[in-house]
């Protein structure tokens, strides 16, 4: 026996209309194609499936069957057509996140708040990218988006820039450093200096300005939470280099000093959202890099 779904179709129609007229017409069928249609399906199966005769029209033993069958199988079937129907518009997907820096959680949040409003069907996850390799995990399709501030050349793989932000210096306010308006490198070369848990070519405070100068902190202190980082650099226990927007509000700015880094006019870093070239026309995704971007440039650079 070969059962289409075009079958299961119209005994379903046929069942809740009570008559092959209204059950054609909600098939979008004349009434003699449907009729042909169950004819078929009867000789297939070998059994009558409907009781003859009978007003409205019933389904016999066997045709309960095929309903039963129908409704096992076709809503699996249209909410399968739903999704992809949402997909092809951009009503609906799947947006995994992998973030590479500890720092972008604190800047993340109310931008998936905002995306999640606005996108309620699109699938969102949020996968560290700490613990592996994001940017792989992106070409295997595993992921969907990387926050990243290193770009690489990568076949299929655009970076696309979502806002500037500074690393800038943080003490508590009784830390000698304070009385420097710009911290160098040589500065921090007898501190303990307090980072995320990173390799260190990852970290601005190495990558922009220590590394390039030669310069190696006194003591490394690893602390994955940036709220544990503030407690301890207002305690007094370290200093640390920290993107901007994570002293930039009120709340924060009376517990420390901050300062800028180099002469030069400081340390400028752009952060990207990285995703499959043939992905980005997807509208959601658009709209998250829009969402995410314009959250960043919001956030005021740090008056040190």
């Amino acid at each position: 026996m070969y059962l289409e779904t075009r079958h299961l179709r119209g005994i379903r129609a046929i069942h809740e209309a009570g008559g092959l007229a209204k059950a054609a017409e909600t098939l979008n069928l004349t009434q003699s194609a449907l009729s042909h249609q169950m004819k078929a399906l009867e000789e297939m199966v070998g059994l009558p499936l409907f009781v003859r005769r009978s007003k409205p029209l019933k389904l016999s033993a066997a045709g309960q069957k095929l309903l039963g069958l129908s409704g096992q199988v076709l809503p699996a079937i249209e909410a399968l057509e739903s999704e992809f129907e949402g997909r092809r518009d951009g009503r609906t997907g799947r947006l995994f996140i992998a973030i590479e820096c500890h720092a972008c959680f604190e800047w993340l949040i109310p931008v998936l708040e905002e995306f999640r409003k606005r996108w309620p069907d699109v699938d969102v996850d949020i996968r560290p990218g700490l613990s592996f390799d994001a940017l792989p995990a992106l070409e295997r399709e595993e992921v969907d988006l990387v926050i990243s501030s290193d770009p690489e050349e990568i076949s299929g793989i655009s970076f696309e820039p979502l806002f500037e932000y500074q690393p800038v210096f943080v003490s508590a306010a009784s830390h000698p450093l304070t009385a420097k308006r710009i911290i160098q490198a040589e500065d921090l070369a007898d501190q303990s200096l307090i980072t995320y848990p990173v390799e260190r070519g990852r970290l601005d405070a190495f990558s922009q300005l220590l590394d390039p100068a030669g310069i190696v902190p006194k003591e490394q202190r690893q602390i994955e939470l940036t709220a544990v980082i503030l407690l301890l650099v207002a305690s007094g226990k370290g200093v640390a280099v920290i993107p901007d927007w994570v002293v930039s509000d009120e709340g924060n700015r009376h517990r420390f000093t901050v300062r800028h880094l180099r002469e030069e006019g400081g340390i400028f870093r752009t952060l990207y959202a990285a995703a499959r070239e043939v992905e980005l026309r997807q509208a959601y995704l658009q709209d998250f890099i829009a969402i995410a971007g314009a959250h960043g440039r919001q956030r005021r650079l740090i008056d040190a």
